[in-house]
């Protein structure tokens, strides 16, 4: 089975845990069965948005939602009832370093719930350390291969947090770090996992200002003839004008297939429902609102004259 995915993807992504049940709900270690359904609640508003932007003309062939097993709860079988796409995790959540949530298990807990995507989050930079690098890319490997034994499509989220060093080179500016080091620093982070033999179907990577870095990516993941493969941009939590940008300058390039975004979309209107100040029909409502205009600005960009 040769690597890649072609068709147009809009994930709406909320499978965040040990962030989520912290900064949402201040539940520290392990949540209780209680606290469970309480985040399980929340997330479920989530979803509730996502299906009131299909309602409102998402097509659901090509919009997704990627979320998690420990309080995704009844999301997924609806998603897939539904006919949406689905995305869950197998990274454990809140680790610097990649490792499986459920160990040596981890193939029996992708087979129950029968995802389109098995995704995970990978924070390396090629220039890290090397002994920490080069152990995901074991584990990383072992998924691949058997996502590839399985025929299973591959869900890559790339992050290349700044090291120290490069982060003083350009005066501690994040900002001059995204712009000027970053966009060379992930190619060369796709390249040493592709060099290490894994399969990645899809890139979900941060986004980037320039046209010719998002066209410098795809080259990158398609070397080699992975002619198929293709990125998604997230959103980082970004606000909607940043995120606005990176989904313009993405759009138009040939194996750019849409986005995955998270909070961008439903951080605020949830925080307004878990705070009491809005009902969860509107929580809903401006979810679908927020996921359906980002669809607006990538789909007119794509088609935009002269792109």
């Amino acid at each position: 089975m040769n690597p890649g995915y072609d068709q147009t993807l809009y994930i709406l992504a909320f499978d965040h845990r040990g962030s989520f049940q912290k900064k949402f709900f201040g539940i520290e270690g392990e949540p209780d069965a209680e606290q469970t359904a309480i985040i399980a609640d929340a997330k479920h508003l989530i979803f509730e948005g996502m299906l009131q932007a299909v309602a409102a003309g998402a097509e659901p062939s090509v919009t997704g939602v990627l979320v998690d097993e420990q309080f995704g709860s009844t999301v997924p079988s609806e998603a897939r009832a539904r006919g949406l796409k689905l995305a869950m995790p197998a990274e454990r959540s809140g680790q610097s370093m990649f490792d499986f949530q459920y160990d040596d298990e981890f193939g029996e807990h992708i087979e129950r719930f029968d995802p389109d995507f098995t995704k995970v989050l990978v924070r390396y930079n090629p220039d890290g350390d090397e002994a920490d690098n080069a152990e995901q890319l074991r584990k990383l490997k072992q998924l691949s291969d058997w996502l590839k034994a399985h025929e299973r499509k591959f869900l890559f989220e790339l992050l290349v947090p700044a090291e120290p060093a490069q982060l003083e080179s350009v005066g501690g500016d994040s900002d001059r770090y995204d712009a000027e080091l970053r966009p060379e620093l992930m190619r060369r982070a796709i390249a040493e996992i592709q060099d290490a033999g894994i399969d990645v179907d899809i890139w979900k990577i941060e986004g980037v200002d320039r046209r010719e870095d998002c066209e410098m990516l795809v080259a990158q993941a398609r070397t080699g003839g992975r002619d198929n493969v293709t990125c998604v941009v997230l959103g980082r939590g970004a606000d909607d004008a940043k995120v606005d940008h990176w989904l313009t300058m993405a759009a138009p390039v040939d194996g750019f297939i849409g986005f995955a975004i998270g909070r961008s979309i439903w951080w605020d209107p949830l925080k307004a429902y878990v705070d009491g100040k809005i009902e969860r029909s509107a929580g809903a409502r401006k979810i679908a609102e927020n996921f359906l205009r980002f669809v607006s600005v990538y789909e007119r960009a794509r088609t935009s004259v002269g792109a």
